[in-house]
């Protein structure tokens, strides 16, 4: 089964030209497309339906930075490991104790200047890690960017957590 970028004709990068990704999600479905189907047979319905489907799966996949950098370590033979890999660098673990920290006295105070500081910080670190993973990626280390798309995943966690308790303060 051809992955995700060739269903698209699309170089396996990182750095991924979104408008060639845009354009060539249009061709495809405009291809496989339900309405070109109408007098076809049931199973070449069914066939352009699962095709449809997959074009949309392989689009949002490649459409989302941290979901793009999984899926070419995965593509590459890095399982990310997921649920039995949680193993960080102490540098981020602290850094992670640290925003748990004031996440909590945040939450305490109800003060949603102190949630603003936290929500700016976190986009600030996932914006330098995604940097990261996406050269690690272009210069094929796998194994380093694996390890960075595990912390995106803590962090989009964490803003998580945050935009809660924004929405506790303010509700």
């Amino acid at each position: 089964m051809q992955n995700h970028f060739d269903l698209f004709q699309l170089p396996a990068v990182f750095a991924l030209d979104m408008g060639a990704l845009d354009a060539a999600y249009r061709d495809v479905q405009g291809r496989v497309h339900p309405d070109r189907f109408i007098n076809a047979t049931d199973a070449e319905k069914r066939v352009a339906m699962q095709w449809a489907t997959r074009a949309n799966e392989a689009y949002q996949t490649l459409r989302n930075p941290q979901k793009r950098a999984q899926y070419l370590c995965e593509l590459n033979g890095v399982d990310l490991k997921t649920e039995s890999n949680t193993a960080m660098p102490m540098d981020f673990l602290m850094q992670q104790m640290e925003w748990r920290e004031a996440l909590g006295e945040a939450r305490a105070d109800k003060d949603a200047d102190a949630l603003d500081a936290l929500d700016e910080q976190v986009k600030q670190e996932r914006k330098a890690r995604m940097e990261q993973i996406g050269k690690q990626l272009d210069a094929r280390d796998y194994e380093h960017a694996a390890q960075g798309v595990r912390a995106l995943m803590f962090l989009e966690k964490f803003s998580e957590e945050v935009h809660y308790a924004f929405e506790a303060i303010e509700g």
